[in-house]
């Protein structure tokens, strides 16, 4: 299974490179796609280690990130830059993206948050690119996704095993170690 979640994040860099030259329109779908990628890739490395608190944790993060975004985007009326709506700010693609790349990144590390958050960054440039957004879009959205996975998102430690013992240094000098290993 996590080769399986690799290949599905090297795959999605391989897309973002391909469409980078593509047109818009073409660039408009990867970004509607590839924005779910970093929380179904958090999904299923939380599935793929058992993590149920960490299937908590992504639960409430992207909850959280929705509810915000999309009340943001009630009370702020904005116009998108292509004149398709006035529902700019905040950026749900960007939003989402990025709480999934916070997650994995503070959940299970650098070796899965980087390309996520590689893939984050390819949708927050290619909303602006397509002019679905602006800039400050994207960075609302961005603030709002990792903000929210940095509220719910605690390290993933499993088989943690501590010791503490009594310690003397010379005749006076009397102290606890502690020992930690993962």
């Amino acid at each position: 299974m996590n080769r399986f979640l690799k290949y599905l994040l090297a795959i999605s860099l391989l897309a973002t490179g391909m469409t980078v030259h593509a047109g818009d329109d073409a660039l408009r779908h990867t970004t509607d796609v590839l924005c779910l990628v970093p929380d179904a890739t958090a999904l299923g490395v939380a599935i793929a280690k058992h993590d149920t608190e960490g299937l908590k944790q992504l639960g409430l993060s992207t909850a959280t990130c929705l509810a915000v975004n999309y009340g943001l985007e009630l009370c702020i009326k904005k116009d998108r830059p292509d004149g398709t709506g006035h529902h700019a700010f905040p950026s749900t693609h960007t939003a989402v993206a990025f709480n999934g790349s916070t997650f994995l990144m503070k959940r299970y590390g650098w070796k899965w948050g980087v390309p996520a958050y590689v893939v984050s960054s390819f949708v927050a440039w290619g909303r602006v690119k397509t002019d679905r957004h602006d800039w400050w879009d994207v960075l609302g959205g961005a603030a709002i996704g990792a903000g929210s996975a940095f509220i719910f998102t605690r390290p993933f430690v499993k088989n943690v095993d501590v010791a503490i013992s009594p310690t003397t240094f010379g005749d006076r000098a009397y102290g606890m170690t502690a020992t930690i290993q993962f």
